[in-house]
């Protein structure tokens, strides 16, 4: 055999060892969720046949052709019994794409398909586009609603940072072949736009995040709440806050919904991101935060503080200190699959049930909003604690 062959070889064989190792739960844990050992999926779990040309006349040195900086901010669904990522995937060349992972179990052995998914263009095409929210929504079809990033041609000459972000709208029936819908139409910048499973009031419902600038919130409140009559022609006409920013809080700057919320017994299950600022930049956490089932648009319960945050090597990485997640699988079982992404650079999994973390949402007390309220929430469980120690 070439040596050529044998470098091929060993380069499918290192592959082969990474996707098939054992993730393990690790067992120091907080009773609300296990985080696993291994990240589910890196840039090394893209197929060596996406980065490598693998014929020695065109590529005798054995060079990554393509480059893969990060695998990231994946949607998620449970798809004929296998559990499945829409991963945003990013090239060396900072633009990124949508390819789909699968697991048999969602803790490991994350595989991805031949072909990355080719997403068709709107009428004005997108530059970049990320990080997708899939629905199954009760109509029948599977929907990803995803950011589409342009230039923002009304900048000043020579600006080539300043950008818009519109939310774009797919659906499929297979996650192999897209329809892509006209983005949606608001008055606003919008990202972290999610839809709602089922319909309300015989509309569509959107959970959105209005914000006045591509990066910068402004304006807008926190985590929005929108009927539309034609999720082919989406337009939002009117918008409602139901989760607002707090100074000192974990969602002072901006807050955007995740993936869209699980129906439980006892209300809607959200799961969203908050964005404050400290010394070291923008710190994304995680946090849960519950709605009614009469009308998700109420929130019923609010714990207080993160419910998620970075540890470890989780804090490194292309934007470090940065939680962030759209996408978890709700298992028949009860077990929840809480796929996130760390830094901007590789997923991981968590799994929790839904009793875990409903019982979170209902009996965690709510952020008091100052130090005094902290301290009187606290000095209430120590009184409690008192007495059952006594």
């Amino acid at each position: 055999m070439s040596q050529f062959k044998e470098k091929v070889k060993t380069l499918f064989a290192k592959y082969e060892t990474l996707i098939t190792r054992k993730n393990e739960p690790v067992e120091n844990t907080n009773g609300v969720y296990v985080r696993y050992k291994y990240p589910v999926v890196t840039a090394a779990h893209t197929p060596v046949f996406w980065r490598y040309d693998l014929n020695e006349d065109t590529n005798p040195y054995l060079m990554e052709r393509i480059g893969v900086n990060a695998t990231m901010n994946s949607g998620a669904i449970k798809w004929n019994g296998k559990y499945l990522l829409v991963v945003r995937v990013e090239g060396a060349d900072r633009k990124s794409f949508f390819a789909v992972a699968e697991s048999p179990n969602g803790v490991d052995n994350f595989r991805f398909w031949d072909y990355p998914i080719t997403m068709p263009d709107d009428v004005i095409p997108a530059t970049n586009i990320y990080d997708m929210r899939l629905t199954a929504h009760e109509d029948g079809w599977i929907y990803g609603i995803f950011c589409a990033e342009r230039h923002d041609d009304s900048a000043p000459a020579g600006d080539l940072s300043a950008a818009t972000a519109t939310a774009a709208i797919a659906r499929t029936k297979d996650l192999k072949t897209w329809e892509r819908l006209p983005d949606l139409k608001t008055k606003s910048q919008q990202r972290n736009v999610v839809l709602h499973p089922e319909f309300v009031n015989g509309k569509y419902a959107l959970y959105t995040r209005p914000q006045d600038g591509f990066i910068d919130a402004g304006s807008g409140g926190g985590i929005g709440w929108a009927l539309v009559d034609d999720i082919t022609h989406a337009e939002i006409h009117e918008e409602k806050i139901i989760d607002a920013r707090f100074y000192h809080t974990i969602k002072e700057v901006k807050n955007g919904e995740g993936p869209h919320p699980i129906k439980t017994p006892k209300g809607w299950l959200h799961l969203a991101h908050g964005v404050r600022g400290c010394a070291a930049g923008l710190r994304y956490v995680l946090y849960l935060y519950m709605t009614s089932l009469d009308d998700p648009s109420q929130v019923i319960a609010s714990p207080g503080g993160y419910f998620m945050a970075p540890e470890g090597d989780e804090r490194i990485g292309d934007v470090s200190n940065v939680l962030f997640s759209n996408g978890w699988i709700a298992d028949e079982d009860g077990t929840v699959y809480i796929y996130y992404a760390s830094s901007d650079t590789r997923m991981h999994v968590a799994v929790s049930t839904i009793d875990r973390l409903v019982d979170y949402c209902m009996n965690t007390p709510e952020d008091g909003l100052t130090t005094t309220a902290s301290v009187e929430t606290l000095k209430k469980l120590i009184d409690k604690n008192m007495k059952i120690m006594k």
